[in-house]
């Protein structure tokens, strides 16, 4: 199995930051079940401040920047959900071009 870690930022704004929550307490069955089917295995999203971290367990052969897009095709909902959490959602500084959610280095692993 493949492990991601990536960051982003909610928006400054606390009844954005709930409903984020919200949300996240009954995601569409859609963007579960497409998750699942592009070889997303678990997915963990935690919250400090306004700073998101998510962390996901792959299958060996997914590919983030190949396999990761392909849940948006799966369900119309998936795009719908996608452009709802986009709007309480901001890039952090520390993001390459292109990125939304940034890729984060492993420094440590206890196994």
């Amino acid at each position: 199995m493949k492990s991601f870690a990536m960051t982003l930022l909610l928006k400054d704004d606390p009844e954005a930051i709930e409903k984020y929550k919200e949300y996240h307490r009954h995601v569409w069955p859609e963007v579960e079940r497409s998750l699942k089917e592009v070889g997303i295995i678990s997915m963990q999203i935690f919250l400090l401040g306004r700073r998101l971290f998510l962390y996901m367990g792959t299958a060996d052969d997914f590919e983030a920047e190949r396999d990761f897009p392909k849940y948006l095709e799966m369900d119309p909902r998936c795009k719908e959900w996608d452009a709802l959490m986009c709007t309480f959602q901001e890039k952090v500084q520390e993001a390459g071009e292109g990125e939304w959610w940034a890729k984060m280095a492993r420094v440590y692993n206890l196994v």
